[in-house]
């Protein structure tokens, strides 16, 4: 967008208030706390995946818009004390929704339309206090723009965007704290207790303020009111704050769903968003604007670079995406503060600010799952971004020779690349043409950094240019909905011949034989000489028939276990991968290799589990931890007592372990204790080859007595077990840091 002229420099700020800075540094350490600690209540629900968090950081983005619009119209009183009063008698009214708790007045969840129940949910459950709460800290800092002591030097009143620096200090601690202090050393009921004390210190602290401050005397000059900022200004103010807010959640997307997946993986860009305001609303600059405008490019340039480059270093793609996010952040936030209003508009300005989160929150959370297949959203929004610098000019004519020299030629580089993928080139070809073409529009985008329109505009084409190179030509189908992305591709094993997969972000979930006469044969985890496949067989041998359940589908492998006289019915909490699944022409466990009926269930597998009666199941294989968005509710002792309640006197459940990240093993052993049960465990090897044909796997197997698992015993394969000091899980306590520390072996 076109430069905008720099406030003027404010007075120093002399001997800040500490209430003030308290109650904005408490208020947004209660805003940031919340989240993480709702996600918990809402784990058991609807699971981990990663449009739980997108949604839930949308909604809180609009409840944050809902405070902040409240803030602004509570500055249209112009008596002080009475807009404390106000204030503190809307904190009362929303506490009496305290204790934290999710609302049982919708029901449970649709799994076709999750994404409706759970902002309805959210709303009912926490939606007034955190609106409240969230208006806080717009509210404080006019309040301290109206009654801080006036600069004796200058006459003018200390600026209270200052105060902007110490609120998102505080989202920022507490959004570290939550996984690495809080969660690991608290219970949940300990934690929604905590949170509702704090949010009845924050209404004392606000009493406080209106009981020890008085609104200034306006002096000649000093609290003059200021031109309404024009709609332009307003408009820009929301396109620079939606950039950075869309990008946090596309590059958290893309991330774990196309680079790695980890555990606290989203902690990370918001920490740096958090990191990027309170560089640009500090005292003093890190860097000047115009090396910030250099760097970022340079990092544009870098991350455009390293996207088609699929076999880097898993921690190269990391380290660029997060710093180009960061750059490109930290430039829009930085533009934000050189177009802070004075004063008398703070609130006008953080409600402009609001609405742009939650546009750029909305847009990922709701638009682009409908609009793309994959995460295109991401680069296309770090494309776009560009047109927040400098343009440099207004109108085409008005660009000197040379950058539209460079514009042409990027423009049309990337207009070559788009049609490229359309050519019948040669492989050879193709590759050299794309390197090279590929290459001049970087440099392009690079040579017109300080031209943001037009660096926008070539910026934009080489994204286009990239989805279409990122669509490789063995792709049977992508698809894309709440729960993920699901892609399903053909691939050439060297064991095992041609095979096809089905892989859920990063993480495979599942592969078939294509040769005819081999796509009945169960490959990765499910080998039969694998745990699990040792676990169906010996099941098997106890009787002719038996009742099988299994939480998680992948692909279906399990249903190539099922006898004419068994039955199995799958529980699984994406619609999609059971369409997926079930079609004959993507994958044929189901439809061919099955010989006893097989059924299905929707949902979170604790709420559709739950109604089936005591004493039905004789095996259940609870497979849903291979990817990093772990429902780790499905592990504890409530829920395992239910699983354990649900097996005749011979039934086993298989826990199937198996992570990248996290130690599971100890929490299940000990809260197959905590439940009653026993338990044996087994750790499979991969094949040698690295191939699919047999996974490494981590297995442990629990029933309601020894004797229930004594062809278990009997098997030397299987030892015992112990959870080596490791505490259950409960509803109430996790600790997933402590999983991640441990060694897996």
């Amino acid at each position: 967008m076109p430069s905008s002229a720099t406030a003027p420099a404010a007075p120093a700020l002399s001997r800040p208030q500490a209430l003030f800075v308290v109650t904005v540094f408490t208020s947004a350490f209660l805003v940031f706390f919340v989240q993480p600690m709702v996600g918990k209540l809402l784990l058991p629900l609807l699971g981990g995946a990663p449009a739980v968090w997108n949604t839930s950081m949308a909604f809180f983005q609009a409840a944050l818009l809902a405070g902040y619009g409240y803030a602004h119209v509570l500055q249209k009183i112009k008596n002080f004390k009475t807009q404390v009063l106000v204030h503190g008698i809307m904190l009362a009214l929303a506490g009496l929704t305290l204790p934290l708790h999710v609302t049982g007045l919708l029901g449970l969840p649709d799994p076709e339309h999750p994404a409706l129940w759970l902002l309805g949910v959210l709303t009912l459950s926490i939606g007034a206090p955190f609106a409240v709460l969230s208006a806080t800290a717009p509210l404080v800092q006019a309040w301290f723009a109206r009654t801080a002591d006036l600069d004796a030097a200058t006459g003018k009143a200390p600026e209270p965007y200052r105060l902007y620096a110490a609120s998102n200090l505080g989202s920022l601690l507490s959004l570290l704290a939550y996984p690495v202090i809080v969660e690991p050393l608290t219970h949940l009921t300990h934690q929604r207790l905590g949170w509702s004390l704090g949010y009845g210190v924050l209404a004392v602290m606000i009493i406080l303020l209106g009981m020890t401050q008085k609104a200034r005397t306006v002096a000649a000059g000093a609290d003059a009111v200021t031109p309404r900022p024009g709609l332009m200004t307003m408009a820009g103010w929301v396109a620079l704050a939606a950039i950075p807010s869309s990008l946090m959640i596309g590059v958290t997307t893309y991330l774990s769903t196309d680079v790695a997946t980890a555990p606290f993986l989203w902690v990370i860009p918001l920490a740096l968003y958090l990191l990027t305001f309170i560089l640009a609303f500090s005292t003093r600059r890190l860097i000047s604007r115009k090396y910030l405008l250099l760097a970022q490019a340079m990092g544009l340039g870098l991350c455009l670079y390293i996207l088609p480059l699929h076999d880097t270093s898993i921690f190269v793609h990391l380290g660029v995406h997060l710093l180009c996010f960061f750059l490109t952040a930290w430039m829009c936030h930085d533009a934000l503060a050189l177009a802070r209003p004075a004063p008398d508009h703070l609130t006008l300005y953080y409600l402009c600010l609001s609405l742009g989160g939650v546009i750029g929150g909305g847009f990922n959370a709701f638009i682009a799952p409908v609009l793309f297949d994959t995460i295109f959203e991401y680069i296309l929004v770090l494309a776009l971004s560009c047109a927040a610098r400098p343009w440099g000019a207004s109108l085409l004519g008005a660009w000197p020779r040379r950058d539209m020299i460079w514009f042409g030629a990027g423009a049309a580089a990337g207009l070559a690349l788009t049609v490229l993928p359309m050519l019948n080139l040669s492989e050879t070809v193709a590759s050299a043409a794309a390197k090279i073409l590929f290459a001049l529009t970087i440099v392009t985008i690079v040579a017109l950094h300080h031209r943001g329109l037009l660096m926008a505009v070539v910026a934009v084409l080489a994204a286009f240019a990239l989805q279409g190179f990122n669509h490789p030509g063995n792709e049977v189908e992508s698809d894309r909905n709440f729960f993920g992305v699901i892609r399903v591709a053909d691939a050439e094993d060297k064991t095992v011949g041609p095979i096809r997969e089905m892989i859920h972000g990063t993480t495979l979930h599942g592969a078939q034989r294509r040769l005819p006469g081999t796509q009945c044969q169960p490959l990765t985890y499910y080998d039969p000489t694998t745990a699990i496949g040792q676990s169906f067989v010996l099941q098997q041998t106890r009787s002719p028939s038996i009742d099988i359940a299994t939480v998680g589908l992948g692909v279906g492998t399990v249903a190539t276990y099922v006898r004419s006289q068994d039955r199995l019915t799958f529980y699984e909490i994406d619609p999609e991968v059971v369409r997926i699944a079930r079609d004959p022409q993507r994958f044929t466990f189901i439809s061919d290799c099955a010989k006893g009926p097989v059924d299905f269930r929707t949902g979170d597998a604790r709420l559709t589990l739950s109604p089936l009666p005591a004493g039905k199941l004789d095996l259940l294989l609870v497979d849903a931890f291979t990817s990093d968005a772990v429902p780790a509710h499905l592990l504890t002792a409530e829920a395992i007592a239910m699983y354990l309640s649900k097996l005749s006197d011979d039934g086993v459940v298989v826990f199937h372990l198996s992570n990248r990240h996290l130690e599971l093993r100890s929490p299940v052993i000990a809260a197959v204790r905590q439940a009653g049960g026993k338990s044996v465990t087994q750790i499979s090897p991969a094949a040698p080859d690295g191939s699919r044909l047999r996974s490494a796997s981590i297995v442990v197997v629990a029933g309601k007595s020894d004797d229930a698992l004594a062809p278990f015993h009997a098997d030397p394969r299987w030892k015992g077990t112990s959870p080596g000091g490791v505490k259950a899980w409960t509803d109430d306590y996790m600790n997933v840091i402590g999983a991640m520390l441990r060694p897996q072996y």
